[in-house]
């Protein structure tokens, strides 16, 4: 029998593989695209994929206007990913995406689409509890200087007329981040693993504790600082791929 391929969509700079067993779905830092994830291996466990998403105005969708809120960046992702539902999933991600995450796992429970299997924060507060962070109150120079550092932790060096170009996407993330503040957060069926890092100075993993108002949560403290996680290390990995393993059953070839 014939393979029938889905369209290409903007959303991945690769598509999901049809024969994954699972999908998880890496959500960018603030400011940056999905080459991020570049460094995270393709799968992980047995047959968990990663894919990391594409948002707009980053990279190959540079033309494209941000979102302006995570709401709004919520509404649009959920749709994109629905076609990819189809097996246990779950969603990442670290510090402003954490909060992009949790409100496309609202989306997809509202809409009465499949939901996650697990929604993994990283380094963020929750949702009543913000918005909180030293990124917040940055000038320009600085956050050029933060990008900078980002860059070096990706293995690249940073050229400061490159980072401007990404300074935009970052000042709209952080306009995203200050107007969102949900009092009475939706709690959420499927379990949350929230990931905080001993070292991390920019969010104190103290202050992560109110996320079992979204989910029933499992709090994980991991050695690392704020941009460990772009590097992949062996422990996140295992969080990730243990909570997603037990719901992996064999997916048929096609």
């Amino acid at each position: 029998m014939p393979t029938t391929a889905r369209p290409r969509t903007k959303w991945f700079l690769r598509e999901p593989n049809p024969k994954a067993k699972a999908r998880l779905f890496l959500i960018p830092y603030s400011g940056c695209g999905a080459s991020m994830y570049r460094q995270w291996p393709e799968f992980i466990g047995d047959g968990i994929e990663l894919c990391a998403v594409q948002l707009p105005g980053r990279e190959n969708r540079l033309r494209e206007q941000p979102h302006a809120t995570y709401e709004l960046m919520a509404d649009d992702l959920a749709e994109a990913l629905r076609p990819h539902l189809d097996r246990p999933y779950g969603l990442f991600g670290h510090c402003g995406s954490a909060l992009g995450a949790y409100e496309t796992a609202v989306r997809i429970v509202e809409r009465d689409l499949t939901p996650p299997t697990r929604l993994y924060v990283s380094s963020q507060v929750a949702p009543q509890d913000g918005p909180c962070g030293r990124f917040l109150g940055m000038n320009d120079d600085e956050l050029l200087d933060e990008l900078g550092r980002l860059v070096v932790s990706l293995g690249g060096k940073p050229v400061r007329s490159l980072l401007e170009l990404s300074l935009g996407v970052l000042r709209a993330d952080i306009e995203a981040n200050k107007l969102y503040h949900v009092a009475d957060p939706t709690y959420l069926p499927c379990p949350i693993t929230a990931i905080g890092w001993l070292r991390d100075v920019e969010v104190l993993h103290s202050t992560m504790g109110g996320w079992p108002a979204c989910g029933a949560t499992t709090p994980v403290l991991l050695d690392g600082e704020h941009y460990t996680f772009t590097g992949a290390p062996e422990p996140l990995l295992g969080v990730l791929s243990a909570g997603l393993a037990a719901q992996s059953p064999a997916v048929p070839a096609v």
